[in-house]
């Protein structure tokens, strides 16, 4: 547990307990009890508190707030074991305390009671409001379903995991451990009930296109594509390949296949965006534009595409109509480099020097910032197609 007691804290200490049994000398004895202990805990001493609730919860077991206490008190104390009780105890007589549920549900998991501790948490994780310590829980789950092999599960709560913390460690750590595990089994699963069928071909694609078998890559991918020609999302892969060669008629067989994926579905609007730029690359503007300007249009969220038109525009002169899309482009995504530095351009040859600037302070932090993840995708001899060819400049 890597959180202080005063964080975690579930319960709150009363001033008097909530005794039920008849005699004046104990419901005194309880007020002291309770007194003392809290006055422990003010002290940062929670060895000594823990006898006091142990007493309170010998003279009235149905005490829920003495249970709940003394249960928190024990597990943070690393006193699992014991701690099971009296959590169990108090959610049992109060259902609804989530966080003692999320936190028994961690005692349980600690002393080896696997199937149990996964119901606690289970009931518990979707109600807990604490930040932290749903993360907490939701890890221990992952951690819990990963040993028994449910994977879809795992993939559940990670799925809502990232969505509440992105930036933790722990959770992308475990997503990745996740995820490569899915995939590992998806793999043996295919290879079993069809091994020769258009989708192991695919699968084997995309592995030798990760460990840089380009050659590999595409031969497998026309074995797909000659076993099933409108196998979804194959004439695209293989063409995306193809076109990072230098070779002009491997690129026209890019094109080809580009067209290939647009035929099966016309509202590809990743292939329209590739045509887009194939006939930049060849100097047909007007092309260019037209498969840029449907793309967009298909897809107006892309910052490629508003990115792409952006520039056909500016190399037609049209700068004017460039600005707003290169400003779109930068508003959809803040990491795009090329796209700061162009729009750092217009600014600066309309005399918006400070705009300028502050586009070209956005364009080098993104630019050594991918500079950096390229570094560590070298390292890992992984292809990173995710992240953008900069311009030269």
């Amino acid at each position: 547990m890597h959180m202080r007691l005063s964080n975690l804290l579930l319960v709150l200490f009363f001033a008097t307990a909530s005794v039920a049994q008849s005699g004046t000398d104990k419901q005194q004895q309880a007020q002291q009890l309770t007194q003392s202990a809290q006055q422990h805990l003010r002290e940062r001493r929670p060895d000594l508190a823990i006898p006091e609730l142990e007493q309170l919860v010998a003279l009235n077991p149905q005490d829920v707030e003495a249970q709940g206490n003394l249960g928190v008190l024990l597990f943070f104390q690393g006193q699992y074991e014991k701690s099971v009780q009296p959590l169990r105890a108090a959610v049992s007589m109060q259902p609804g305390l989530t966080k003692l549920q999320g936190l028994l549900g961690l005692a349980e998991k600690n002393t080896g009671d696997i199937e149990q501790a996964a119901k606690d948490m289970e009931a518990a994780y979707p109600s807990l409001q604490d930040a932290k310590f749903k993360t907490q829980v939701g890890l221990a789950l992952v951690e819990l379903y990963t040993a028994t092999s449910d994977l879809d599960k795992a993939a559940v709560v990670l799925g809502q995991l990232r969505r509440d913390d992105p930036e933790n460690k722990e959770v992308l750590y475990a997503a990745y451990r996740t995820y490569s595990d899915l995939t590992g089994e998806a793999i043996l699963s295919l290879g079993l009930v069809g091994p020769d069928s258009a989708q192991m071909h695919q699968l084997m694609a995309h592995e030798e296109s990760k460990r840089g078998d380009t050659n590999g890559a595409i031969a497998q991918y026309r074995k797909a594509i000659a076993i099933d020609p409108k196998l979804p999302g194959a004439h695209f892969e293989l063409a995306e390949l193809l076109n990072t060669a230098d070779d002009q008629k491997v690129k026209a067989e890019a094109a080809q296949e580009y067209k290939a994926a647009l035929a099966a579905n016309p509202n590809d609007e990743k292939s329209v965006s590739r045509l887009a730029q194939l006939a930049e690359h060849d100097g047909n503007l007007q092309q260019a534009f037209e498969y840029y300007t449907k793309a967009v249009a298909l897809q107006p969220n892309d910052p490629d595409a508003n990115f792409g038109l952006a520039v056909t525009l500016i190399s037609m002169k049209q700068q004017d109509k460039a600005l707003p899309l290169l400003e779109r482009a930068v508003r959809l995504d803040p990491t795009y480099a090329t796209a700061h530095y162009r729009l750092a351009t217009l600014y600066r040859q309309r005399g918006r020097t400070a705009d300028a600037q502050r586009e070209v302070e956005e364009y080098k932090k993104y630019r050594d910032l991918k500079e950096k993840l390229r570094g560590v995708y070298k390292e890992m001899q992984i292809r990173p197609d995710e992240i953008r060819e900069e311009d030269a400049k």
